[in-house]
């Protein structure tokens, strides 16, 4: 069996390489260059249209109609496609997934990786730290195929990359790495509970694997993201002094303000305060900085802080701790029924045993599945809190109208309310749009009436 692994292993390598050379060529020629065509592009510069200027007669619907007006038709029909194609890619991502795990059980693949762990050592949590090597490295291979065409070849012909092949696959070669280190742990925590505490390892893998869990969100800014990217102290007054005043106004201790290369793989805007404690970080990356204007990123930076202030990191890990207790609890019924059906099939001797984790993986990824519009919702609610309280920290609601036409550029701007129900996870551009042109008109006193053009701070006087 193992010999048959490595043969199917090196065959699937052979495919894996073959089919990375032929979709990095065609990703390479179809990937327009960024300024190939100036019509496609959505507008940089904050320019208040005429509808949206404050007056008496100020109209919510009409200042958003307006804001959507400036978004070209073409990039409006390549990022609704863009977006509705992702809606498929949930699905295939769990089907493929799913084909994955019962290849790794129906063909004993698993068994027989446990068997060659149990060869090397005879310590427990080196032989399952040894699997769960064998399994990532399987399922990355395995996996190869839809990954590169999703995370690569897809962003290269929507031009959301900026990467050529070979980085593109450093990145996910490190991503794996970090996987197997970090999983590792964590698997050798579990399945020493499993095998210490039969009866209640549900709890207690719940409560390891919450801790766990913010131990990721404490390391993450500090040591996990420097691996794929350059953070520097960002040293511009004219863009750190705003938003180092909206962050003291905010009761939010940040000293500096730092900067993200992230366009050395993508085109997407975006900024974050991320970890907490001594590893809470401001930082918004270079595209945000380059493309955005100062209305725009003191409102995304606005948005982010929303989320330190209003604790949605502290909210979030409560909610997913919830999530995990649950997950357990349903674990702990179905793996016992699976393994009663089918485990002598699939050689695995118990839940002890780490011939266990692609069942374990399938059974977590069919919850995750089902529970797509719940967990979308969840995120989509709290977005909206750091949304208002962007609006109100930063008072530059066309900021923020141009943030939302930006992340239109990969995300559809108007969908149908059962649409933004189930696939978002933010809320739509359009509603966002709106909700700060609804700030706007309730604020009208705080600026000055313009005859249009270019904002100056949206014309805000406080």
């Amino acid at each position: 069996m193992i010999s048959g692994i490595r043969a199917t292993c090196a065959l699937f390598l052979l495919v894996f390489l073959m089919f990375c050379l032929g979709l990095g060529m065609a990703a390479a020629q179809a990937a327009p260059p960024a300024d190939s065509n100036a019509v496609d592009e959505m507008p940089s510069a904050t320019t208040v249209p005429p509808e949206a200027q404050p007056s008496a007669n100020f109209s919510v619907d009409a200042a958003t109609d307006a804001y959507m007006a400036r978004i070209p038709a073409s990039a409006r029909t390549r990022s609704d496609a863009y977006f509705e194609g992702g809606y498929w890619l949930i699905l295939w991502d769990f089907l493929y997934g799913a084909v994955i795990a019962l290849v790794l059980l129906n063909l004993r693949w698993s068994a027989a990786m446990r068997n060659l762990a149990e060869r090397i050592t005879r310590f427990k949590p080196l032989q399952t730290f040894i699997y769960w090597f064998e399994y990532s490295v399987i399922t990355f291979v395995l996996g190869a195929p839809l990954a590169i065409y999703e995370g690569y070849t897809r962003e290269r012909q929507y031009g959301l990359a900026t990467q050529t092949f070979g980085p593109w696959a450093w990145d996910q070669t490190k991503g794996l790495m970090i996987g197997i280190v970090l999983g590792g742990i964590l698997a050798m925590l579990l399945f020493g509970i499993v095998r210490r505490l039969p009866r209640t390892w549900w709890i207690w893998g719940a409560i390891v694997t919450s801790l766990f869990m913010v131990f990721s969100v404490m390391i993450v800014p500090v040591f996990i993201v420097p691996i794929f990217n350059k953070v520097t102290r960002l040293d511009d007054p004219k863009v750190t002094a705003p938003i180092l005043s909206l962050a003291r106004a905010n009761g939010i201790p940040a000293k500096d303000v730092w900067e993200m290369d992230a366009s050395k793989q993508t085109t997407r805007m975006s900024a974050n305060v991320s970890g907490f404690g001594q590893t809470m970080r401001v930082t918004l990356n270079d595209n945000l900085l380059r493309r955005g204007s100062p209305e725009e990123i003191q409102a995304v930076m606005g948005h982010e802080m929303g989320h330190y202030v209003l604790n949605h990191i502290y909210k979030g890990m409560l909610f997913f701790s919830v999530l995990i207790v649950v997950s357990f609890g349903l674990l702990r019924w179905s793996l016992g029924w699976c393994l009663q059906r089918w485990g002598e099939r699939w050689q695995i001797r118990g839940v002890g045993d780490t011939a266990v984790v692609p069942l374990v993986i399938l059974l977590i990824s069919v919850l995750g599945f089902v529970g797509t519009p719940l967990l979308n919702t969840d995120s989509r609610i709290t977005e909206h809190e750091a949304d208002m309280f962007g609006l109100n920290a930063s008072r530059q609601p066309d900021g923020f109208a141009q943030g939302a036409i930006h992340l239109g550029e990969y995300r559809k701007m108007h969908p149908g309310p059962v649409e933004e129900y189930i696939f978002f996870d933010h809320p739509s551009g359009y509603n966002r749009i709106h909700d700060a042109m609804t700030w706007k008109k309730e604020n009208l006193q705080l600026f000055a009436p313009q005859a249009g053009g270019k904002s100056g701070g949206s014309g805000a006087t406080p």
